[in-house]
């Protein structure tokens, strides 16, 4: 005999915990551990109104940021989606089932504004940092950071094998007019 068709049917009442649901060995776990959010509202207390209505709070919206840079998602709007389709990203924002996640564009407003102009993301930064020493992960004798974007003039088909390549025969009058004063000894 065949069973009848399932059918969805909502409970009055659930009993869930999206803590049992994330797994002991998720990296979000992981991260979750060092991450120290406390001194965000304190340095972001300048750039709030006293009016108005109520924020989307700012630890969610770094949370949030965390997520995406950690899963590789780029996106504002896939971010957001995201954090509200899976439970191990809702666990990490501190969000139960039933939070709102904020819209696409006002965490892009936020992240492009008030969080660029208050400097959030150095302090976040060099709070962390500061962790990794205090933990002993980093020494703090050295560290160094580049994020330029340079575009490469570089070619595999025209470029020199390694062998017939050396750094005496370079000189700033053979780089490509966009490269030439760059090292700030040319004007």
């Amino acid at each position: 005999m065949m069973r009848p068709r399932q059918e969805a049917q909502g409970a009055l009442f659930y009993e869930f915990s999206i803590e049992d649901h994330v797994p002991q060995d998720h990296v979000l776990r992981a991260i979750e551990r060092f991450v120290d959010l406390s001194s965000i509202r304190r340095h972001l207390a300048p750039f709030y109104s006293s009016t108005g209505r109520p924020s989307v709070d700012p630890e969610l919206m770094i949370r949030m940021l965390l997520v995406g840079y950690t899963m590789g998602i780029r996106s504002e709007r896939r971010l957001c989606e995201e954090v509200h389709l899976n439970l191990a990203y809702r666990w990490f924002c501190r969000l139960d089932l039933t939070d709102p996640v904020p819209d696409h564009s006002t965490f892009s407003k936020n992240r492009h504004g008030r969080f660029r102009n208050s400097d959030l993301l150095r302090h976040l930064f060099e709070t962390g940092v500061a962790r990794c020493i205090d933990e002993g992960l980093a020494s703090g004798q050295r560290f160094a950071a580049d994020a330029s974007l340079i575009q490469a003039d570089a070619n595999r088909q025209n470029s020199s094998p390694q062998r017939d390549w050396s750094p005496e025969n370079i000189t700033a009058e053979d780089a490509p007019p966009r490269c030439q004063g760059i090292s700030g000894d040319a004007g």
